[in-house]
């Protein structure tokens, strides 16, 4: 524990500050969350931005530390039967934000509503891949959601049944969709319960105050259950989704940490190095940076097409002359910081830049495009500095190398998620960030029922390898299975992995608490405090 001493503050103690560390009175951060979520509705979340805000406002059974691990959330601990298809967890003594307590109905209620047809979660899919006891029937209509395999024995205990054992099953429920929910606020406002006046939530946080496309606030909830250990005592969020914009707030110190989610401009980048090199921050993350083909769209539908078009992008070019920040150019979907696995080089990566757009030349040629016949594309991308400097750069190696028309459409986040969700796109830029340090949260992706499969890649044996791997507890097996998936996407290409995500993030000098090293950028705020400056 820390004597903490700051000026207009009284003595405080935390566990999660360093001793001799001397807090500033105010305790109050800025981030900016570089778009503004479609909803805060855990069970309705996709995306980035809004995970980003849910995580602050509800906790499941697990979190993280900094570095990864997961760590005990509102179950305090769990055991699991010989065959690991059973687990039970034990619940601390948790409360939501009105005071009420946090019992296990609250769990099997949030996760049945996940899995519910009726609730449209685009991430019900991601239930039925931890093969909880019914969930794939019930996401298909076939049962009702209290069928789902998870049953509240008491209050403070919770019943889990898989219908086949995973692995990583614990890891799996660090993610928000598994978050409670609390069933008599979402039945009595409906879709209007996330908003500010009627929210109730049980994370370190709750919802004060919510300016669509201008702030949110959040503000401590003091019936957390770990809120003396707490030391920010307001967090707003900003959806400052220009770069160049969200680095001048941050030079003004409007912004105390930079959203992360893109890089920041290249020119800028390399100042900043010079100048203020303490304040950024980098770490290789659990994701790919990638586009989109739609393969249910002629002439996308044809892997020559794809082929083609992926072989045509520089990646060197986009890592070393747009983003440049310790991006790694992907040729596999799977990035190479993945926990226990380490994806094999296709062929087509071996060849010089030069050998791949002859090869992408031959292909579109035997699919009927040549200079007669150009390949027109369409090219979907959401708002963003670095988004739309990437897309100018591949249209123009598309239209340099392979003669092809591109028309750029830019959308802002949530138009651009209900575009990519309905199809309308023929190539949409794309990111993939691991709900879990495994191989199988980037391959799994792309599983024809995957909800988040807006490529609509459907091929019966890559399905059939994910679901047998799901079997496998040999860790080495379960590898060798992920790699013959990972082989499958580069020989069928339903996306072009462009490069492999890194998080590079400005932090002003007086936060404390910033994790250096999360594989997959989770951060709490409750683990943060502003220092004495």
């Amino acid at each position: 524990m820390a004597l903490v001493l700051g000026v207009g503050a009284s003595t405080v103690s935390a566990a999660n500050v360093p001793e001799g560390v001397e807090l500033a009175a105010q305790q109050e951060i800025v981030f900016n969350n570089q778009s503004e979520p479609a909803t805060l509705d855990p069970q309705k979340i996709e995306g980035v931005p809004g995970s980003r805000v849910a995580r602050q406002l509800f906790e499941g059974l697990v979190i993280q530390d900094e570095e990864g691990n997961i760590l005990p959330g509102v179950a305090k601990s769990w055991e699991v039967n010989d065959d690991n298809t059973v687990f039970t967890f034990h619940l601390r003594d948790a409360k939501w934000s009105n005071g009420d307590p946090v019992t296990t109905s609250d769990f099997v209620y949030g996760w049945q509503r996940a899995v519910d047809p009726e609730t449209a979660s685009p991430y019900s899919w991601y239930i039925e891949m931890t093969t909880m006891k019914n969930a794939a029937d019930i996401v298909k209509g076939n049962k009702p959601p209290t069928d789902l395999g998870v049953k509240a024995v008491d209050d403070h205990t919770l019943e889990v049944e898989l219908d086949q054992p995973i692995p990583y099953f614990i890891r799996m429920l660090g993610h928000t969709t598994m978050v409670p929910a609390p069933r008599e606020v979402v039945e009595e406002y409906g879709d209007a319960w996330t908003r500010p006046d009627h929210m109730v939530s049980n994370g370190a946080y709750r919802l004060t105050d919510w300016v669509v496309n201008e702030r949110m606030v959040l503000k401590r909830n003091t019936s957390y259950w770990d809120n003396e250990d707490t030391v920010l005592d307001q967090v707003t969020i900003l959806p400052v989704a220009s770069e160049n914009a969200e680095l001048s707030r941050y030079k003004a110190g409007e912004i105390d940490l930079t959203g992360g989610s893109t890089p920041l401009a290249i020119e800028h980048y390399r100042q900043l190095k010079k100048d203020i090199p303490e304040q950024i921050h980098t770490t290789g993350q659990v994701g790919t940076y990638y586009y989109s083909f739609n393969n249910k769209r002629a002439p996308f539908d044809d892997v020559r097409v794809r082929k083609a078009l992926s072989y045509a992008i520089n990646r060197e070019v986009v890592t070393d002359k747009i983003t440049g920040q310790g991006e790694i150019p992907a040729y596999s979907f799977v990035p190479e910081i993945t926990a226990g696995f380490s994806p094999e080089e296709p062929d087509w990566a071996k060849l010089s830049q030069q050998e791949r757009v002859e090869k992408a030349r031959e292909l579109l040629e035997e699919a009927g495009y040549g200079p007669d016949h150009p390949l027109e594309v369409e090219l979907l991308y959401n708002t963003s500095d670095n988004h739309k400097k990437i897309a100018i750069a591949i249209a123009a190696m598309w239209k340099q190398t392979l003669g092809v028309n591109v028309n750029l459409v830019n959308q802002e986040w949530k138009t651009y998620l209900a575009t990519e969700r309905a199809g309308n796109f023929d190539v949409a830029r794309a990111g993939w960030v691991g709900d879990y340090n495994e191989a199988s949260t980037m391959l799994d992706l792309l599983t024809t029922a995957n909800g988040n499969n807006y490529p609509k890649y459907s091929n019966a044996e890559y399905d059939k390898l994910m679901s047998e791997s799901k079997t496998i507890v040999d860790e080495q097996k379960r590898n060798d299975l992920y790699a013959k998936a990972d082989a499958m996407l580069s020989r069928d290409m339903p996306v072009a992995p462009i490069y492999q995500y890194s998080t590079t993030r400005l932090v002003k000098p007086y936060v404390g608490g910033y994790p250096e090293a999360n594989p997959e950028d989770i951060f709490y705020f409750k683990n943060m405090y502003i220092t004495k400056h």
